[in-house]
C-alpha cells in the first residue's frame, strides 16, 4: 500500500505532455480537470527506454508460540534498529539495508522491502535476496518470523500503526464492511515494478502487464486461509481487496487496457475516483462520495493541489497502478525465497517483444477471468492452459537474462511440479515448506489435489 515512489524507475518526462512543476515552484492548485488529467498523464507514465525492474516484499509476520498476537510497534522497532521507519519512530534514521533496500511497515505490522531499481534481473534478485536475509535475521532477534501465506490464516485484523494516513484509510474502509481491514492488515504481497517503456511501447507493455494478470494471480495464489478459517478462495488477499472498496481496486475496463492511450485513459479514472481522504492540519478528513473531478469543480472549500493529486494516486490501488513506472499488484506473497519467481517471470515476459507477443496470445482465452482466477487458481483448466504456456516462456529467457542458477532451478521446479500439474501455492499443505526464511524449500510439495475443495461460494470474512 506504500507509495512506491521508493522505488520509482522511469525519469524521463512523457512525450507530448506538460512537464511537472519545477522542484521549487511547490505545488500548483487546479481549477480545471483538463489541466488535471493532463498533470497525471505527464506524472504516472514516464517515458523511457525500459531499463530497470525493482520489487517491494511484504510479509505478514508472527510468534510462533503465540501466533495469535499480533507484532508489537515496541519489539519491531527493537528488531529493526536504526532501520526503523518513521511511522514507527519519528526519531529514526531509517537507514536502508546493506544492500540498499529500504524498509517500511504496514498498518497490521507486516514489513516491508522495497528494492533500488536496479537493470539487470540477476542483480536485482540477488541484492533483494541479500537485503531479505539480513532483514529476517534482524526480525528473528527479536522471535518474529514470516508467514509463509499471504493472508494471516489465525488472527483478526488489528491495525497497529497508529499514524494520520492509516486511521484515515480505516475509517473509509469501515463505511463500506469489513473487508478493507482485512486488506490493510492481513495481508501480503509481491509487487513488481517495470519501466512504462518507450512511447511506442508504452500501450503494448499496459496491455501485457495486464494480459498476465489472471493467469499471475492463479499461478501464484497463495491465501486459502484467512482469520481463522478457509474462505472459498485461493488468494482470499485479492478478494479483500476488491470488496474493500471497489471503485479504488477493480481491474480496468477492457478497452481501458487495450487502448492505444493508457495514459488518458488512466487520468481520467483517477479523477472520477472518490476521494479516500483529505490530509488536513490536525484530523485528515474522510469526504464521502466525493470524487478528485468534483473537488476541481469546487466541492470542497479549498481547491486542490498537484500534491493532492500525487496524493490521491497513491490512494487507488488496481491490479497495475502507473506511478511513473507500472507497479504490478496482482501476486500474492509467496514463501521462502520464491518471492523472486514472479519478479522472474514478468521480467522474462516482457524482455522481447516476440516473447511477449507469445504470451499475450496464449492469455486471450483468459481475459478478464480475474475472479476465477482468485477463486479457483490452476483448477481453472484454461488458465492452467494458459499458466503453462507462460512459464515455458519464462524459463527459456532466464539464462538470457543472467537470472542466477537458484532462481531458474526454482521456476522449473514450480513448472513442473505444480503449474504443469495444475495446482498453486494455495493447493501445496503449508506443514511441507521448509520453514526456514529465505533459504531452500523443501524438495517435495505435497498437495491437495485429493482434498475435497472448499466451496466456490464460500466467502471470505
Amino acid at each position: 500500500m506504500r507509495v512506491a515512489r521508493d522505488v520509482g524507475i522511469a525519469t524521463a518526462t512523457a512525450v507530448g505532455a506538460p512537464a511537472a512543476d519545477p522542484p521549487d515552484a511547490g505545488p500548483s492548485v487546479l481549477r480545471d480537470c483538463a489541466d488535471a488529467e493532463a498533470y497525471v498523464a505527464s506524472v504516472c507514465f514516464k517515458i523511457g527506454p525500459p531499463r530497470l525492474v525493482g520489487v517491494e516484499l511484504e510479509w505478514l509476520l508472527h510468534q510462533p508460540s503465540a501466533p495469535e498476537v499480533p507484532p508489537d510497534p515496541a519489539v519491531l522497532v527493537t528488531a529493526l534498529g536504526p532501520h526503523t521507519p518513521t511511522t514507527l519512530d519519528p526519531s529514526s534514521s531509517a537507514l536502508p539495508l546493506p544492500a540498499g533496500s529500504a524498509v517500511t511497515v504496514e498498518p497490521g505490522g507486516q514489513i516491508e522491502l522495497a528494492s533500488p531499481p536496479l537493470p539487470d534481473l540477476g542483480g536485482l534478485l540477488q541484492t533483494v535476496r541479500a537485503d531479505a536475509d539480513a532483514l529476517h535475521h534482524l526480525l528473528a532477534g527479536q522471535g518474529l518470523q514470516p508467514q509463509l501465506r499471504a493472508t494471516d490464516p489465525v488472527r483478526p485484523a488489528v491495525r497497529i500503526l497508529d499514524v494520520p494516513r492509516y486511521r484515515a484509510m480505516e475509517q473509509a474502509f469501515d463505511r463500506l464492511g469489513p473487508h478493507g481491514r482485512s486488506a490493510m492488515c492481513s495481508t501480503a504481497a509481491v509487487q513488481v515494478c517495470v519501466d512504462a517503456g518507450e512511447q511506442g511501447d508504452v500501450a503494448e507493455r499496459w496491455a501485457a502487464v495486464h494480459a498476465f494478470g489472471p493467469v499471475l494471480l492463479a499461478a501464484f495464489a497463495n491465501s486459502p486461509l484467512l482469520h481463522g478459517r478457509p474462505t472459498g478462495w485461493k488468494s482470499s488477499r485479492w478478494a479483500c481487496w476488491q470488496r474493500a472498496d471497489p471503485s479504488r481496486t477493480v481491474p480496468p475496463r477492457i478497452s481501458d487496457v487495450e487502448t492505444e492511450d493508457p495514459a488518458t485513459a488512466w487520468a481520467q479514472r483517477v479523477l472520477s475516483s472518490p476521494l479516500l481522504l483529505v490530509r488536513r492540519e490536525g484530523a485528515w478528513e474522510v469526504p464521502s462520495g466525493v470524487t478528485f473531478a468534483d473537488w476541481v469543480n469546487g466541492a470542497l472549500p479549498a481547491p486542490p493541489t498537484t500534491a493532492d493529486l500525487d496524493y490521491h494516486v497513491s490512494t487507488l490501488f488496481p491490479p497495475v497502478r502507473p506511478h511513473g513506472h507500472l507497479e504490478v499488484r496482482y501476486v500474492d506473497a509467496q514463501p521462502g525465497r520464491r518471492w523472486a519467481l514472479p519478479v522472474a517471470v514478468i521480467a522474462a515476459l516482457l524482455s522481447d517483444s516476440v516473447v511477449t507477443g507469445k504470451a499475450r496470445e496464449a492469455c486471450e482465452p483468459v481475459e478478464g477471468r480475474w475472479t476465477e482466477a482468485a477463486r479457483l487458481g490452476l483448477a481453472d483448466q484454461p488458465l492452467a492452459q494458459a499458466a503453462a504456456t507462460l512459464f515455458e516462456l519464462a524459463c527459456d529467457r532466464l539464462t538470457a537474462l543472467g537470472a542466477p542458477r537458484w532462481v531458474a532451478d526454482d521456476l522449473a521446479d514450480m513448472t513442473e511440479r505444480q503449474v504443469l500439474r495444475g495446482l498453486c501455492p494455495a493447493d501445496t499443505a503449508v506443514e511441507v515448506f521448509a520453514d526456514r526464511l529465505i533459504g531452500d524449500l523443501a524438495p517435495d510439495f505435497a498437495d491437495n489435489s485429493t482434498r475435497k475443495p472448499a466451496p466456490p461460494e464460500g466467502e471470505t470474512s
